[in-house]
């Protein structure tokens, strides 16, 4: 069982070195090669590297042999499919460490540590929908993702495959266009949520193989509904299996605490100054693209890549080359990302979770900009909750927090989230965050919906939100799907569907999402009454009214102004008996030519109490 030299190829090593190579999986790591598999890793400052596992012998480790670029490689004879390895890398200084391949496609179940040689052979069956999907990621297109964390959306045996009939199912019932995976990437502590990864090649095997996770997807991809994977290039845990002092140095991490260790999460801030690293981000970025068909990235924890004074006190940081505090390395990289990932894969779309008012997030990189397709926006977030969570006698005092994101909306292309990170560390659920007594409770919560989704921007919903669960969101236990007996719960599951189906069908919800032109304010500045309408508008001008009442008392002979005579139909009423209202609706309502708020023809509405209403004119 000897190794072999199996060097990698000039061409690998030159590009891997620049920083540019995208496609390292493809060489480095463990690859199976006729009778025996080929091993290469990175290590330049490794005094000794040797192969050690349940077949090569875990005692006794065969060596592997280094190139002048650091890269250590052998052909290993007698190591095949599902073989558990690890690297015993002796530094400098003469210090053992046994480290994880950090280009392993697969690891054992946590909580034991090792790499497993694995193939990644998988006969796709979703050649319609990678034909399609640009279309369906397209920015003017209808967009509402289901966000999901795998582990404790439904207790299921049978792990990822059995997963995907079952999320297939629920998600094609709810018409959600998208599912976003909180990340399926491995991560040695469960508690983390994948946010704390290991494995940037490898899916966790908590689940089943990588073979079971390309299937969940396949099958969601002929389902018509496109996967989202969580990707974090932010930071990783300094386990001692894991990626930190890799080869007795910080190969992947900065030596200097204030550039490489990060306070908030007690993890290490890779080197993106460092070419190598670069080219191992972007390879695991268009690794999950190509080799797992995912339709797009959301990249955690945008902001913290970006200032080098995230989370830090002054003397905790050290400014850039020119005085400032912005990272210069880690926006050069997501520019990077951002064009290697729209020139290689031009159907999918990149999500940034960048939480600041840093410009140009989802400007294009040759404009000065990120490349980002979306952006999060926190703003609107944290400005909604606050705005639901307080009692609706006090609202009209702070009107403002509604009205404000109209003011920035369309200097990105935005994704209006409510995530995990609403609903946890004693924030309680959507649900619980608002006032009142049960009835106002659930009102509230579809009306914050219906705002949601008649506002500009892709729509991000967190699993259990979409039938009102009552608590906040426990990682240990499944979702509790007993509450969809109850009225009030199917209630709010029955609005999230019907809030889809409209954005599905109506272009004047999507068509100009980042567009001034798409919205256009009738009342913004009511804010005695609570009350907002705006429009919606098509690319071709047709009008969809939107109003919310944001009190729990009814506004009868409240009049609104309307580009469009004739009648006007009712086509959503959260106050409507079938979603748990007190049945305040209205119909079909016939313009009147008396004109009010910069229109010839106005509406006579009975806006419902805690209650959103979407009005078209009749066709």
């Amino acid at each position: 069982m000897t190794a072999q030299p199996a060097p990698l190829h000039d061409d690998d090593r030159w590009s891997f070195n620049e920083g540019t190579h995208a496609g390292l999986a493809k060489v480095l790591g463990a690859h199976v090669n006729g009778s025996g598999t080929v091993f290469r890793v990175w290590a330049p400052s490794a005094r000794r590297v040797e192969l050690v596992g349940d077949t090569t012998g875990w005692d006794q480790g065969v060596d592997l042999a280094p190139d002048h670029s650091g890269v250590w490689s052998g052909l290993v004879d007698g190591v095949g499919q599902g073989a558990v390895y690890k690297y015993r890398i002796t530094a400098a200084d003469g210090t053992v460490r046994d480290k994880a391949d950090p280009f392993a496609f697969k690891a054992e179940e946590p909580p034991r540590t090792g790499s497993v040689v694995w193939d990644l052979d998988y006969e796709w069956s979703d050649e319609l929908w990678m034909a399609e999907r640009g279309a369906r990621n397209a920015l003017d297109a209808p967009m509402s993702i289901y966000e999901v964390h795998l582990g404790s959306w439904r207790y299921e045996p049978g792990g990822y495959r059995a997963i995907a009939r079952q999320l297939g199912e629920y998600v094609t019932g709810l018409g959600f266009t998208h599912v976003e995976l909180m990340p399926v990437m491995e991560h040695p502590f469960y508690g983390s949520w994948g946010y704390q990864g290991t494995g940037y090649f490898a899916a966790t095997s908590r689940y089943g193989d990588p073979q079971d996770l390309m299937y969940l997807i396949d099958h969601l991809h002929g389902l018509g509904i496109g996967v989202i994977l969580d990707w974090v290039p932010s930071h990783f845990p300094n386990d001692p299996h894991g990626l930190a002092l890799f080869d007795g140095t910080h190969l992947y991490e900065h030596e200097d605490p204030r550039q490489g260790y990060h306070p908030d999460w007690d993890s290490l801030i890779f080197n993106y100054g460092r070419y190598e690293v670069r080219s191992f981000l972007l390879s695991s970025a268009m690794f999950w693209l190509d080799t797992y068909h995912a339709d797009g990235l959301r990249v955690d924890a945008v902001a913290s890549m970006l200032y080098r004074d995230y989370s830090r006190q002054a003397g905790e940081w050290i400014p850039n080359e020119f005085g400032g505090r912005e990272n210069l390395e880690a926006i050069s990289f997501l520019q990077q990302l951002n064009t290697t990932a729209y020139g290689e894969h031009p159907g999918i779309q990149t999500f940034a979770e960048e939480s600041t008012a840093f410009a140009n997030v989802t400007a294009p990189v040759d404009a000065g900009g990120l490349g980002f397709g979306e952006k999060w926006d926190m703003g609107w977030m944290n400005d909604t909750l606050q705005y639901v969570a307080r009692d609706p006698i006090y609202r009209m005092h702070h009107h403002w927090e509604l009205s404000f994101r109209m003011v920035y909306a369309f200097n990105e292309n935005f994704t209006l989230p409510l995530s995990h990170d609403e609903v946890v560390h004693g924030k309680g659920s959507l649900l619980a965050k608002q006032p009142g007594d049960r009835w106002q409770q659930f009102s509230g919560l579809r009306l914050l919906y219906g705002y949601q989704w008649s506002q500009p921007g892709k729509k991000l919903l967190f699993m259990g939100g979409e039938f009102g669960v009552n608590d906040e969101w426990n990682h240990e236990s499944e979702l509790d799907w007993n509450l969809l007996v109850f009225d009030e719960h199917q209630g709010v599951h029955r609005w999230v569907a019907d809030l889809n189906h409209v954005l599905k069908t109506r272009s004047e919800l999507s068509d100009l999402d980042n567009e001034p032109s798409g919205f256009r304010w009738v009342v913004g500045d009511d804010a005695a009454a609570s009350v907002y309408a705006y429009l919606r508008l098509s690319a071709e001008g047709k009008p969809l009214l939107f109003v919310a009442n944001w009190t729990p008392v009814v506004r009868e002979g409240y009049r609104v102004g309307v580009p469009a005579s004739g009648e006007w139909t009712e086509i959503l009423n959260s106050d409507d008996l079938k979603y748990g209202g007190s049945g305040v609706i209205n119909g079909t309502v016939e313009a009147d030519p008396i004109s009010t708020h910069g229109y010839d023809q106005s509406l006579e509405l009975t806006i419902p109490p805690l209650a959103a209403m979407f009005l078209v004119p009749s066709e």
